[in-house]
């Protein structure tokens, strides 16, 4: 059976300028189960980015073949429940009526993908 191919994200959230050095100083020293739980959930190639100003901007590749359900397993784990909980408070969601990474519509900002070379 061939492999699905990997479909790309990219999304963005505001940090508050406040939070900027503990937000890179958790980044740099992430929770090993964080990390196993992103790759159990298919998410590879993952990559944020900030651009000194307040925007974070973050790509993944997804693998599998059924994102609703690894994202439900993802959002399900206590321990990254309590690493977005940390992490959201450093941020400033740009969706209108977002309450957090867990509830709501949503807490970072899905981009459209415009143009992409292989």
């Amino acid at each position: 059976m061939a492999q699905p191919q990997p479909r790309r994200f990219a999304q963005i959230v505001h940090l508050k300028p406040s939070a900027v050095t503990a937000y890179k100083e958790c980044h740099a020293n992430v929770w090993p189960e964080i990390l196993q739980k992103i790759k159990e959930c298919n998410i590879v190639d993952y990559s944020i980015y900030f651009d000194d100003d307040r925007t974070l901007f973050a790509t993944f590749k997804y693998v599998g073949t059924d994102i609703v359900a690894d994202m439900k397993n993802m959002r399900s784990d206590p321990r990254m429940r309590e690493w977005w909980a940390m992490t959201d408070e450093m941020q400033e969601s740009p969706i209108p009526g977002a309450v957090s990474t867990v509830e709501g519509p949503g807490w970072w900002k899905n981009l459209e993908e415009v143009f992409h070379t292989e």
